[in-house]
């Protein structure tokens, strides 16, 4: 799963980043609004932690020209602001929650992951590619009805090309998924898993388009 957390205090970005990649989440930071934007249109998120005081383009602007652009991920404000009035106001602006700092880091991460099931969509809980299933909830994949074990960057590349079976899927889409913010990517780390997807789910279970991309058929 991908987070974008929006939040201008760093020692608290740092904490939020951290607490959600050890619960297994892939995050991006932005400190201002309007990079916020530009990362929250840019990239296809799972949820989204937004700040509502932010230098140059505060919380409630953000979402807003966020939802008009039709963009639909879920929102979780995070912010000093405790009022009805507050609450009313990033509701209306298309928050799907809200909670108060300083927070529970626990009950922040049980509010995200209830974002997500409440809006998640896959096109359906279990995909079955000839002898491949995957088991969108369990994050499984069998093959000849024996789980094959993947790593978590693994099932993330698998999981993304089942899910846009039929289209090419671009390295560079594939990089995104796969890595935090910041970190350094191998030039050949999307070609290493996908060998080794080949390897446990077939030589032709993943198709390359040359100089694009891959696509599952």
């Amino acid at each position: 799963m991908k987070a974008l957390v929006v939040e201008d205090q760093a020692e608290l970005l740092q904490i939020l980043a951290q607490t959600l990649r050890e619960d297994g989440y892939i995050v991006d930071t932005a400190t201002d609004g309007p990079n916020g934007l530009f990362k929250a249109l840019d990239i296809a998120y799972d949820v989204m932690v937004l700040d509502i005081m932010l230098p140059q383009m505060n919380g409630w602007e953000l979402l807003k020209k966020l939802r008009e652009q039709k963009k639909n991920t879920p929102v979780l404000l995070l912010t000093a602001r405790d009022t009805v009035h507050d609450r009313i106001r990033g509701l209306d602006a298309g928050a799907d929650d809200y909670l108060t700092k300083p927070c529970n880091l626990a009950e922040l991460l049980a509010r995200l992951k209830a974002l997500i099931r409440r809006s998640a969509t896959p096109p359906r809980p279990i995909i079955e590619i000839g002898d491949v299933v995957f088991n969108l909830g369990l994050r499984t994949v069998s093959r000849h009805s024996r789980e094959v074990m993947l790593t978590a960057r693994e099932y993330a590349v698998a999981e993304y090309l089942a899910i846009n079976r039929g289209k090419v899927v671009t390295r560079s889409a594939l990089n995104r998924h796969l890595l935090n913010e910041g970190d350094e990517s191998p030039s050949n780390l999307v070609a290493v898993h996908i060998y080794n997807l080949r390897k446990k789910l077939g030589p032709n279970f993943i198709l390359t388009r040359r100089g694009i991309g891959y696509r599952i058929p």
